[in-house]
């Protein structure tokens, strides 16, 4: 069986800011760039070599697996990016200040809807220019299929039909598999593979640029589970 490695990609300007991103297309700062290339150096180190590489539709992850691919000398490797594989949509509360929306709302409201596994956010206005349904990357797919805003548990299921679809067959023909994921795409898919409550899950930390190595059976089931140590200068706020 395959390796599995799924790392959060690197630092973005928003993560910076302390705002919440979901499907904004926001890149990577100078740091984040370099915490990707220290994932994909401290894998080459390790010895990974992989054969089909995952990301979202956004540029965080796809530009933070480019880095990583290119510190393992495997840019030539498939790479598919999907949009089940996107960040949970933050609805109203994309852009906002995660400090300020405290000041207004309370510490436990804005709790929830970062971490709360079924807790919605406001959805966002289906008219509003930000929405996905007017994202040209996103022609061709049903409209009614788009978030204005999710829950983890939203995520976990969007997530799920990506997983069942294309990366547990891959796995299953033996292929090692790298994921460049966010932060709630990879508690979804550690919640998929482990089994995981969802308490557990909710309070689950992903840091920017961790690699998560999986060691599976035949089944898919775990065997282990380890995170590489990695020293990065900055660590952006854990979402």
């Amino acid at each position: 069986m395959g390796n599995l490695v799924i790392v959060r990609h690197g630092e973005s300007q928003w993560n910076r800011e302390n705002r919440f991103t979901g499907w904004t297309d926001i890149d990577l700062t100078a740091n984040g760039i370099q915490q990707a290339r220290n994932a994909g150096r401290a894998l080459a180190e390790a010895g990974f070599r992989f054969d089909l590489a995952y990301t979202s539709m956004l540029k965080r992850t796809i530009r933070s697996q480019w880095l990583m691919l290119d510190e393992l000398d495997a840019m030539y490797i498939p790479i598919i990016s999907h949009w089940r594989l996107n960040e949970r949509h933050y609805g109203a509360l994309t852009g906002q200040n995660r400090a300020e929306m405290i000041n207004k709302f309370g510490e436990e409201q804005v709790w929830l809807w970062r971490r709360g596994f079924d807790s919605r956010p406001p959805l966002m206005d289906k008219d509003d220019p930000r929405s996905p349904c007017f994202e040209p990357r996103y022609d061709g797919l049903d409209r009614a299929s788009l978030p204005l805003g999710e829950s983890l548990k939203d995520t976990v299921e969007r997530v799920r039909l990506f997983w069942d679809e294309s990366i547990a067959p891959a796995l299953r023909a033996d292929k090692n598999i790298i994921i460049s994921s966010h932060g709630n795409s990879q508690r979804a898919l550690v919640k998929l593979l482990e089994d995981m409550s969802d308490e557990e899950v909710s309070r689950f930390d992903v840091p920017n640029s961790v690699p998560l190595v999986y060691k599976l059976d035949t089944q898919l089931r775990v065997l282990d589970r380890s995170s590489m140590n990695i020293p990065h200068p900055e660590v952006s706020a854990i979402l």
